[in-house]
């Protein structure tokens, strides 16, 4: 099995910024670098045949590239709790289309479509059940500054997960026009 996501992979200037900015939130296990994207499209796992097919109809995805911002901090909560915290990216509609674009060509291919609401972001803390902070989460000391970059492609991640939490693949890269 493979367990595939679509993302796009921040240049070296913006992931200093934001690795600049971690730090200070007891409890929260910092992103590393590597880990660093805008997922715009979780897959799963899938089968071999599979992941082969939706390599060759990302291949198929004409979009502009893309100039994006780093926007506000933000957190995602899961039953009751503050599971991460996250960088926003905009402007969300040019992201969105790249979003709806990539959609469009996984179901093609079988891939349901996505039932969770879009929201660009950078993961760049995550917490477990016992450390997670309380309400509200004192993010006001991290205001990464407005940094804009150029994204000049999109990339198929496969996730393996291991002891020590996961790690990613690059599979494939796919320019943006």
């Amino acid at each position: 099995m493979h367990r595939l996501f679509v993302g796009l992979r921040p240049p070296p200037p913006m992931r200093s910024i934001i690795l600049s900015q971690m730090g200070g939130i007891p409890g929260a296990r910092w992103q590393s670098d590597d880990h660093l994207h805008v997922t715009l499209r979780f897959i799963g796992e899938v089968e071999r045949p599979a992941a082969e097919d939706i390599a060759a109809t990302l291949g198929s995805v004409r979009h502009r590239s893309l100039d994006l911002h780093l926007g506000g901090v933000g957190c995602f909560e899961r039953k009751g709790r503050i599971d991460n915290l996250w960088i926003g990216v905009g402007p969300e509609a040019d992201i969105r289309s790249l979003h709806l674009a990539v959609g469009r060509a996984l179901e093609r291919v079988g891939i349901a479509p996505e039932r969770r609401a879009f929201v660009p972001h950078i993961t760049i803390a995550r917490f477990s059940k016992a450390d997670a902070p309380g309400a509200p989460l004192p993010i006001a000391s991290l205001s990464p500054p407005s940094l804009a970059a150029h994204f000049d492609h999109f990339v198929l991640y496969e996730s393996h997960m291991g002891r020590d939490g996961s790690s990613y693949e690059v599979v494939e890269r796919y320019p943006l026009l």
